[in-house]
């Protein structure tokens, strides 16, 4: 990457690796740069840090068996290339 700012799109292609911590010295701060200066972004990562949160609390006892083969039937066409959404 370069030293020039990050756009919105750019920030969310990266918040995953920022939320890792696994973003260079140097993205990650053109990363907290923006949210300093980004109120719509900083939302979203705070929904995004939210959701991780809520997600690791959940058990597969809580997934009815009819959702569970929705979602790994979506997973495997998404991995196959087939679901385009």
């Amino acid at each position: 990457m370069t030293t020039q700012d990050l756009t919105c799109q750019e920030l969310v292609e990266l918040v995953t690796d920022y939320l890792e911590g696994v973003l260079s010295a140097e993205d990650r701060a053109r990363f907290e740069a923006h949210l300093a200066g980004c109120a719509g972004c900083t939302a979203y990562v705070e929904q995004m840090q939210e959701t991780i949160r809520s997600a690791g609390r959940l058990g597969p006892a809580g997934v009815p068996p009819e959702a569970e083969e929705a979602l790994l039937a979506a997973f495997r066409g998404w991995r196959a290339g087939g679901v385009r959404e």
